[in-house]
């Protein structure tokens, strides 16, 4: 299977569009890749993949090997300390990322998906079974489109086919199996992104609805769009309602990790080394912004130290959930 080397699988999910589930999905990467967590990132949203543009890997494909696909990096691994191992102090690493997008195999990224139902699947299953993530990918995040179409019943099917494990009878009858159900491993739960409007909130009671009764377990809910985060000075002014989410994780009884303001310096951080690239006539990236990371210069965002603490959050209440079962 395509999952063998993930440990666990978190799915991005709301019932509104233009929440933000990409940049949420993204984020959270980021975070757990600078906690020293390997990680890789589906997309999912095959009419509307945005993950490869915000990740300024648009020209990238692809690469076919023996057993499947390989996913496209974006870093790897390494280990960020500047004191030697003998020294006696902390050691730091930071984990890799690696991103697989239907975006990836299309011939420009112009080309429109047309598909019905059954083809949607199909990639799907394909998604799941072959594609070779590195071996000790650490968390898998998946993001997905908005609503509870056919992408999100394909990906919870497929997910809860691994919760099925076929085992030989230990008393040595080989012609004898037994079933034994079990949460699968690899399917953590889900983190659910909303905005603070009503018509945001509505929407989105309906994904934790979808959750219930797929039995996804919700990791948390985080309320995104959240006031306005000056550029100058870092304070967050209300501008927009607040709020919304939290009363609503309450009132359906789920987590809430906390809300994200509206920063404009993401956005800057993306298109900033678009910006640096597509200035150079060989495509290369330029010295300054664009020669660095993303990863690296995330941690100049402000929004950095937020999904930093969400990032450990998810983690903590996957290991929770582990203890439990």
């Amino acid at each position: 299977m395509g999952l063998d080397n993930i440990k666990h699988v978190v799915l991005i999910l709301s019932g509104k569009g233009g929440v933000g589930k990409s940049s949420v999905t993204i984020q959270l990467a980021l975070a757990l890749t600078q906690q020293g967590h390997n990680v890789g990132i589906l997309d999912i949203d095959l009419t509307g993949p945005s993950i490869p543009r915000l990740l300024n890997l648009e020209d990238k494909k692809v690469r076919q090997a023996p057993g499947g696909w390989l996913p496209v990096p974006v870093h790897e691994a390494q280990d960020t300390s500047t004191s030697p191992p003998s020294s006696g102090q902390h050691q730091t690493k930071r984990g890799s990322l690696h991103a697989l997008s239907l975006a990836f195999l299309l011939p420009s990224r112009d080309s429109a998906v047309i598909w019905r139902g059954p083809k949607k699947t199909a990639m799907i299953r394909q998604f799941v079974s072959d594609v070779l993530w590195p071996p000790n990918t650490d968390y898998l995040l998946i993001d997905t489109p908005p609503g509870t179409s056919d992408e999100h019943i394909a990906i919870v099917e497929e997910l809860h086919k691994l919760a099925t494990i076929t085992l030989p009878n230990t008393n040595g009858h080989h012609h004898q199996q037994q079933q034994q159900q079990q949460q699968a491993p690899s399917l953590a739960g889900a983190v659910i992104v909303t905005t603070p409007q009503a018509i945001s909130t509505s929407d989105v009671r309906k994904e934790l609805n979808f959750c219930v009764k797929t039995q996804v377990p919700v990791l948390g809910v985080i309320e995104n769009m959240s006031g306005y985060m000056c550029p100058c000075c870092g304070e967050i002014s209300n501008v927009f309602s607040k709020g919304g989410g939290e009363i609503m994780a309450r009132e359906c009884g789920v987590p809430y990790l906390g809300s994200v303001p509206i920063d404009t310096s993401f956005g800057e951080l993306v298109e900033g080394v678009r910006l640096a690239s597509s200035t150079t006539g060989d495509g290369d990236e330029k010295e300054g912004a664009g020669s660095t990371e993303l990863v690296e210069r995330y941690k100049d965002c402000g929004l950095c130290r937020i999904f930093n603490g969400y990032a450990t959050m998810v983690v903590e209440a996957i290991r929770a959930r582990g203890e439990r079962s």
